[in-house]
């Protein structure tokens, strides 16, 4: 079986300054361009370096710089790694695909010039806070906000709240956004609000905040209870995918089992093709043990090296929906 292409990875990932929905005031530091992040230095956002070592603070207008890099949570604190590019006589810029970073919400990084100096930010800048490195504060720490969805009207998630027309604003918040309470407006229609986002396959919670009032989703039945004794509504987001058995031309029937289907040993019959034999399901995003029934006996797949032990001691082949 096929692992599925990184490009379709990408699109599952967005950042707080996305299209029409972007955050109110620019942030520093770095800018999202589709699926790549480009961190951005500009010397004439800063006054101020700091000695790494000795912590001695010097004034930038006379500091020769030779190199700048970027330095975070996302590779370790490195000096010298993340090295950036000079873009014109004041910008460095270094650009990151999303799939150098995990599904964490935030990271934390600063810039460091000629592998010693860490500079500091002379303008305020909401996206700067303090931050701890090896039990010392550091100054001016840039946040990466990162996020599991983004709107558009391309997407494959489609929110609406019927009625409601006299509202003023209505947001939309979940576990898809860390719960944020301005960044997924709601457009107004003839029928109340709608919202379309493009999400990656998981089990979401989310709610909807009216003029500032919290609410579930009255159209959705499927929910959970929450710690302020209501109710969050659930969304389960699945993806399409397909499993594939390669040659066994002349077995008489292959089945798809595993955690999927509770390891059900009839339903899933694969079709046969000029290759193997196939079987698409929708799965949701997370871990899926499985297993191919050929002929009546159960077998990993070959092209699959990643397996694990079940809680019984089988051999399972796993796949990762993402």
């Amino acid at each position: 079986m096929k692992s599925l292409k990184t490009c379709l990875l990408l699109m599952f990932f967005s950042f707080i300054n996305f299209g029409l929905h972007a955050q109110e005031d620019a942030l520093k530091g770095y800018k999202i361009e589709n699926d790549t992040v480009v961190f951005r230095f500009d010397v004439r956002d800063y006054s101020k370096f700091t000695q790494e070592h000795t912590g001695q603070r010097l004034e930038f207008s006379d500091f020769n710089i030779e190199t700048v890099a970027v330095s975070g949570e996302f590779n370790l604190w490195s000096r010298e790694g993340w090295r950036m590019e000079k873009v014109s006589d004041y910008v460095y810029e270094l650009k990151k695909c999303v799939t150098d970073f995990n599904d964490a919400f935030t990271w934390e990084f600063k810039y460091v010039i000629n592998n010693a100096y860490w500079a500091e930010p002379s303008k305020r800048d909401g996206n700067v806070s303090k931050a701890l490195k090896d039990g010392k504060k550091l100054r001016g720490i840039y946040n990466l906000k990162m996020y599991t969805a983004y709107p558009t009207k391309e997407g494959n998630v489609y929110f609406k709240l019927k009625g409601f027309k006299d509202a003023k604003k209505v947001i939309l918040a979940g576990s898809f956004n860390k719960w944020n309470e301005r960044l997924f407006k709601m457009n107004k229609t003839d029928f109340g609000w709608e919202l379309t986002l493009q999400m990656k396959p998981d089990v979401y919670q989310y709610r909807f905040i009216v003029d500032g009032k919290w609410m579930e989703d009255p159209h959705n039945p499927n929910k959970t209870p929450n710690e302020f004794h209501e109710y969050n509504s659930v969304i389960d987001i699945q993806k399409y995918t397909t499993f594939a058995l390669v040659g066994y031309a002349n077995a008489e029937e292959v089945i798809l089992a595993g955690s999927f289907n509770d390891w059900n040993e009839v339903d899933f019959k694969m079709k046969k093709t000029i290759d193997g034999w196939v079987y698409t399901i929708p799965l949701s995003g997370g871990k899926h043990h499985y297993k191919f029934i050929v002929d009546g006996k159960w077998m990993t797949d070959p092209d699959n090296p990643i397996r694990e032990y079940d809680a019984e001691g089988h051999i399972n082949s796993v796949y990762m929906v993402k």
